[in-house]
């Protein structure tokens, strides 16, 4: 799990992993793959070597130019298994089918596995802001997600009810529970081994609760006086510096190349007047964008200037599709790509209107996709089956497929856990209650094809896996 995409079967014994026998690589490069293979099948890692024995596994980095660099072969002939790729990644994943094909004793069979991933997008997002895990509870999915062929660990780290990885340029808005720089940095390390890339997510100009509890001078404030939770008031400088400062902080410690600003969900404009209601943001996008600015116009330079602060760093911004608004005369940048989630936005556009305008999307979709805990607003556990039975990349909202001119522009998809009410379940809850949705997910990124086995069947496999 995922399936592979092609095998082409031969005669002969296949190859069953016994003590004694050797993973070699011919790149110094693949010694992590080699030395996690081998320890996982009870093998010897000999490191990189050029004879031959009966029984070796070889880790090879091909030529293959062009080649999808997730892509792989692998070869069980003669009694020996080779995996080929172009890129470290590849080799790995050739790695996790072999792993799961000798799993609880059994044979790899004789033959060649062609297998790439369709999507480059297989990702699995965690609300650690509003429900805080452990280290370890968090690296055991990474595990997981690494066997499952996930290249992205989404942490949404940050908002109204927590602020849950330390800070050295504002440690006073991090919340009594966090992660340590020193637990991130062993998570990151873990999902390098694993060709897991981190996301992280500073929500804005929303979802900022917790900068704001140390910081209430930031709060937005209408022209009667009320306060909506966790909002920023974008038309003072100081708001911008201080999340400039945590993204430029935070650049630093994920290496990967994309990042999550948000976007979404901000209160001021989610009201029937914006400009009526905050003034002083309507006369600061006048100030900004002349006599026709609007707050929308406003909120858009936000997510821009924030898309500006990480581009900096060299990585891709993204941001949920409720923070992009129709009608302005400010757009988003055109690499910001879209987190599509939900069509019940104020306002709400269709998949189409982003795909259409050239947009690059990842697909959230809240009906299939949404493992949100509590289950508010009816929301509901998702199960695997639906998944599996239902989904594809294509259906970005509710259950409608978009047109598959549109296909490329679907980077894949992400599986999501949202903590609104953190004490719905234990992180064991968790952990069981994503893990069948987890593997019909990877099913569908790595091939949304209609599937070979029946629901029943992919269970069962799944758990013989486990």
């Amino acid at each position: 799990i995922p399936a592979v995409r092609a095998h082409t079967p031969a005669r002969g014994p296949g190859w069953r992993p016994a003590s004694g026998l050797r993973v070699v690589v011919n790149d110094a490069g693949l010694a992590d793959e080699g030395r996690l293979l081998a320890g996982e099948l009870g093998l010897t890692y000999a490191g990189q070597k050029d004879d031959v024995r009966a029984g070796d596994v070889r880790l090879t980095l091909n030529d293959d130019e062009g080649a999808d660099p997730e892509s792989y072969r692998m070869t069980v002939r003669g009694g020996r298994v080779a995996i080929s790729a172009p890129d470290d990644a590849g080799v790995f994943y050739g790695t996790r089918t072999l792993k799961q094909e000798v799993h609880g004793g059994g044979t790899a069979p004789e033959g060649v596995v062609r297998d790439e991933p369709a999507k480059p997008v297989r990702g699995f997002m965690l609300d650690i802001a509003r429900k805080p895990y452990t280290a370890g509870w968090i690296e055991d999915r990474v595990r997981e997600l690494g066997d499952l062929k996930y290249n992205q660990l989404g942490l949404h780290f940050s908002d109204d009810q927590g602020f849950r990885i330390q800070s050295d340029s504002h440690p006073e808005v991090v919340s009594r529970t966090h992660l340590t720089k020193a637990q991130v940095k062993k998570i990151l390390a873990l999902a390098a081994q694993r060709h897991v890339t981190v996301v992280p997510e500073i929500d804005s100009p929303g979802h900022l609760g917790a900068v704001i509890a140390a910081h209430p001078e930031l709060q937005l404030r209408s022209a009667a006086g009320s306060a909506p939770q966790g909002t920023v008031d974008i038309s003072k400088p100081a708001s911008a510096k201080i999340v400039d400062d945590l993204l430029n902080e935070y650049a630093g410690l994920f290496p990967g190349a994309d990042w999550n600003l948000g976007g979404d969900e901000y209160r001021a404009l989610m009201v029937s007047s914006p400009a009526t209601t905050y003034p002083q943001l309507a006369a600061a996008a006048r100030k900004a964008y002349g006599s026709s600015g609007t707050v929308a116009d406003l909120t858009t330079g936000w997510l821009n200037d924030r898309a500006r602060t990480v581009r900096a760093h060299g990585k891709t911004p993204r941001a949920w599709n409720d923070g992009f608004f129709r009608g302005t005369s400010v757009q988003p940048a055109k690499d910001i790509q879209v987190g599509y989630w939900t069509g019940k936005e104020i306002g709400a556009r269709l998949p189409v209107e982003y795909l259409g305008a050239g947009r690059k999307v990842v697909n959230y979709n809240d009906e299939f996709l949404y493992y949100v805990l509590g289950q508010p607003n009816q929301f509901y556990y998702p199960t695997g089956q639906r998944i599996y039975e239902q989904w594809t990349p294509r259906v970005l909202r509710g259950t409608a497929a978009v047109p598959s001119t549109y296909d490329d522009q679907i980077l894949g998809g992400s599986f999501a856990v949202w903590g609104d009410f953190p004490n719905a379940q234990t992180q064991a809850q968790v952990a069981a209650g994503v893990r069948m949705p987890l593997r019909a997910t990877a099913q569908k990124l790595w091939d949304p094809r209609t599937p070979a086995l029946t629901w029943t069947r992919f269970k069962a496999l799944a758990d013989r896996l486990d």
